[in-house]
């Protein structure tokens, strides 16, 4: 037997803390980024209690770095877990797959956003809104995928493994349902058809 069989796999489960930490930062994210864009002064949406920060560019663009820089490190954690894990490893689904392609062009063309805030950097003008064109198609793309997985509809998914019987159910003989007494089951004998 492996002594890798003997670890416990790492599980990210459904209320996963690292699953809301992820939503919230992508909430942040897009909030702020929409930001970015004169879009909550112009429709008053910073008129609202609490929101007025929103309409100021500087506080919305450090609020995304910061939050920028939480999820690029969520981002490593989670790639360090599921490349380094001891368990088999698991292929992603075709959602799973779309989504971290439109994360990679997400993370790198904010990467390329960063760098051209440098001093000493230059692009060229039509560089810069190609950039900045890519970004927001990409957050809109993820966004947009995001939502459809959540949804129920099974888009890209794969079929989950049956359930592995409990230790010992190979010893214990399968019941089978009498089609011709209602409520009543016989044992299944060896080599008996069905």
């Amino acid at each position: 037997m492996a002594t890798d069989a003997l670890r416990p796999a790492i599980r990210i489960t459904p209320r996963s803390p690292a699953r809301f930490v992820f939503g919230g930062l992508v909430f942040v994210l897009a909030l702020t980024g929409f930001g970015q864009l004169p879009i909550y002064n112009r429709y008053y949406l910073s008129d609202l209690p609490g929101f007025g920060w929103l309409a100021d560019y500087w506080a919305t663009r450090f609020v995304h770095y910061a939050a920028a820089v939480l999820f690029l490190g969520l981002l490593a954690h989670r790639a360090a877990l599921y490349l380094f894990s001891p368990r088999p490893r698991r292929r992603l689904s075709r959602s799973g797959s779309l989504r971290a392609g439109v994360l990679t062009v997400l993370v790198l063309s904010g990467g390329l956003i960063v760098l051209k805030n440098f001093p000493g950097v230059f692009l060229s003008d039509t560089a810069v809104i190609a950039v900045d064109l890519v970004h927001l198609g990409a957050a809109t793309a993820f966004l947009l995928a995001q939502l459809v997985a959540l949804l129920p509809l099974g888009l890209g998914r794969r079929p989950s493994p049956p359930p592995s019987p409990p230790s010992g159910a190979f010893l214990q003989p399968e019941t089978v349902r009498d089609p011709g007494l209602p409520g009543r089951s016989r044992r299944k004998r060896k080599g008996a058809a069905v």
